[in-house]
């Protein structure tokens, strides 16, 4: 996995917390630095932590699946795009409180980061550089979060929809990217 497609995986996993940063930008008003910075290192911190949690399970079961890894990568990454787009047309609605408290933050932190988990059991069976990964991810998260809460206290709900489209759609394509090298048709 190159870095251009490393990129577009983080903006892809980044796009949960994002639209879930805009809710929680509209229930703050008119959010401060603190906030935006709190938000994105919650956000940031699990969308980090998850794909190497994942990474670790499927190293362990790496050898009994190998002859399959891609189209696990592929089903994986294409279930978690297709929710993303059907939570972007109204599939869920999350309400949002103004609370930063660390209760409902771990809540939300592990609730967008659960794809990223499933990304990371992918990572096992991959030429993907883990540590550089995790940092993209878990970098990407933390500003696309910390500006989700800005977009949220000008700009309200109507961004979220799309956030989540656009990360389900970037999901699918990598997915697919993946299996067609995997299955020799893209160099």
């Amino acid at each position: 996995m190159g870095v251009m497609e490393l990129l577009l995986l983080a903006v892809g996993l980044s796009m949960d917390a994002f639209a879930v940063s805009v809710c929680k930008g509209l229930a703050l008003g008119k959010p401060k630095l603190w906030q935006m910075a709190a938000v994105g290192a919650w956000f940031g911190g699990f969308q980090a932590l998850m794909p190497l949690l994942g990474y670790l399970l499927g190293s362990t079961f790496q050898q009994y699946i190998q002859s399959v890894d891609h189209w696990i990568a592929f089903g994986l990454l294409g279930f978690i795009g297709v929710n993303m787009i059907h939570e972007s047309r109204g599939g869920k609605e999350e309400g949002q409180s103004a609370s930063l408290h660390w209760r409902p933050m771990l809540l939300m932190a592990v609730a967008t980061s659960i794809d990223a988990l499933a990304v990371g059991i992918t990572f096992a069976f991959l030429q993907v550089n883990v540590i550089l990964a995790v940092a993209a991810i878990g970098l990407v998260t933390f500003f696309f979060s910390g500006f989700g809460v800005r977009v949220g206290g000008v700009f309200g709900e109507r961004w979220r929809g799309r956030a989540e489209l656009c990360g389900g759609v970037i999901l699918i394509l990598l997915g697919l990217d993946i299996l067609l090298e995997h299955l020799g048709i893209l160099a």
